[in-house]
């Protein structure tokens, strides 16, 4: 399987980020990452470049490294249906008081527009 995954620097998006090159090492998927712009994030790009680096030398897995500029849910929807991918994967999605899944504005921009297959880890 072809992986993309769509790290913007969140506590979520880093927590996915584990899970799947860990997945990735289990199962042999082809992984490429995606790292977006998000301004619901504080830590910059680089910082999340050395991170994304680091587990995936920790695991032992080999995966791509991209940096998607601009609109973060539209560049992420556009490398996903580019055709090269069989799922897209992003961390989020904490419960509301009442249960509801509240979801970030990346989150619901590619559920809703993604034509490729979408995996929410929380």
């Amino acid at each position: 399987m072809n992986v993309l995954l769509g790290i913007g620097g969140t506590d979520d998006s880093l927590y996915a980020l584990s899970e799947v090159v860990e997945r990735t090492k289990a199962t042999g998927d082809t992984l490429t990452i995606a790292i977006l712009d998000n301004p619901e994030s504080d830590r910059a790009a680089d910082a999340i470049e050395r991170r994304v680096r680091d587990v995936i030398e920790e695991y032992g897995v080999e995966a791509s490294i991209e940096h998607l500029s601009g609109h973060p849910g539209s560049k992420l929807v556009e490398l996903a249906d580019s055709g090269e991918f069989d799922r897209v994967v992003l961390g989020g999605g904490q419960r509301s008081p009442m249960g509801k899944i509240n979801l970030g504005s990346i989150s619901e921009f590619v559920l809703l527009n993604s034509r490729t297959s979408v995996t929410l880890i929380r």
